[in-house]
């Protein structure tokens, strides 16, 4: 092994993904030493502290950022009501806009229409169909709950340019080349500038060509931040992907998950981790502390065996030697969340929690 080439970098930047991807990369420098290490990514601000994040505080050479000399035209609009004071204040659908993307779909080769939530597209595509039941076998839904051959057909049909429109999520920000994709409308807001135009250049996807892209908002305050992703687009502004420090349940299940393959020895792992950007600066007591939690439980924990997991073998080789803990640590191994998170605030700004998807989808607006 040679060389790592990390896509879309930014998407992982600033999670525990990312974090996890970091202690990947430092164990495969532990073994190979020279290991020549590429990040890419499209849409990111801080280009120079990405790059400090994915190669780490120590670096045998001077790295290279190359940026390529590539101006991106990307045409934004966004679609009015015809009249504001019936437009309403509140609410996450935007459905009193269907009538006006129509004759846009119409006019596409092909239209990927993006929404913020799994529920949100069953319903748009729902409310689509019947409107438009000429538009049967002519437009598909694409997003994560779905089978993969459901989504692996969608994706192919799109290829090949046989659906006329795609109303997804997420799904299908990243890793895609649509040819045929002429268009993109957003349903609501796309909660950030780097991810809307990230959305906008999955339409015109080759050298030249201009990305579309259509800002549908679900209420009047939405018509706000319209103008403001028009504004950091012409002015080439991008949000910031914040790294995270020191996750001390990323390390944790890094720890377990090397206890269960070949083990370790805490002295060479220690020397590994902290050539990471993410724990540089954790101490000698946090890790001793860490090793005291996944062996005996930790101060709190060590009374029940369930919590110690990882044995000290007689020549310092931490190893998980029950072969139900290793299956069980198998099984849930991961930083995903089953259920898709999303964060509630006051109008303040100020952070209130998070709750399931599903539970905001039953809600009534």
């Amino acid at each position: 092994l040679n060389a790592v080439i990390i896509d879309e970098w930014h998407e992982l930047l600033g999670s525990k993904r990312g974090i996890q991807t970091e202690l990947g990369l430092s164990r495969l420098r532990g073994l190979r030493p020279h290991l020549s290490v590429w990040g890419i990514s499209a849409t990111i601000g801080n280009l120079d502290e990405a790059m400090d994040v994915l190669l780490g505080p120590e670096q045998d050479s001077a790295p290279d950022i190359i940026k390529a000399n590539i101006q991106k035209n990307i045409q934004a609009e966004s679609i009015l009501p015809d009249k504001m004071e019936n437009f309403p204040w509140h609410g996450h659908l935007g459905l009193k806009l269907l009538p006006k993307i129509l004759p846009i779909i119409d006019e596409s080769r092909s239209t990927l229409i993006f929404t913020n939530t799994r529920a949100q597209s069953e319903i748009w595509f729902q409310n689509l169909l019947e409107t438009r039941p000429d538009l049967a076998g002519a437009i598909a839904i694409h997003h994560g709950s779905l089978d993969r051959k459901v989504r692996d057909w969608v994706e192919a049909s799109l290829h090949e340019g046989i659906l006329k429109a795609v109303v997804c999520t997420s799904s299908l920000d990243l890793g895609v080349d649509f040819s045929p994709v002429e268009t993109v409308i957003q349903i609501g807001s796309p909660k950030g500038v780097a991810r809307f135009m990230q959305r906008a250049g999955r339409s015109g996807h080759q050298p030249g060509s201009t990305s579309k892209i259509y800002f549908v908002p679900t209420h009047a305050l939405e018509l706000v931040e319209a103008a403001a992703l028009k504004s950091a687009i012409n002015s080439e502004e991008m949000e910031s992907r914040e790294p995270i420090l020191k996750p001390y349940d990323v390390l944790i299940q890094y720890l377990v998950t090397l206890a269960v393959s070949d083990g370790f020895y805490p002295n060479e792992v220690y020397a590994e981790i902290k050539k990471t950007f993410a724990y540089q600066t954790l101490s000698e007591k946090e890790w001793n502390e860490i090793l005291q939690f996944i062996t005996q439980g930790g101060k709190s924990l060590a009374r029940y065996n369930e919590y110690s997991k990882v044995e000290i073998e007689e020549d310092g080789l931490y190893k998980v030697n029950s072969r139900k803990l290793a299956q069980r640590h198998r099984m849930s191994i991961g930083t995903i969340a089953s259920d898709a998170m999303l964060r509630v605030k006051y109008m303040s700004g100020k952070s209130l929690g998070v709750v399931e998807e599903w539970f905001i989808a039953q809600l009534n607006t």
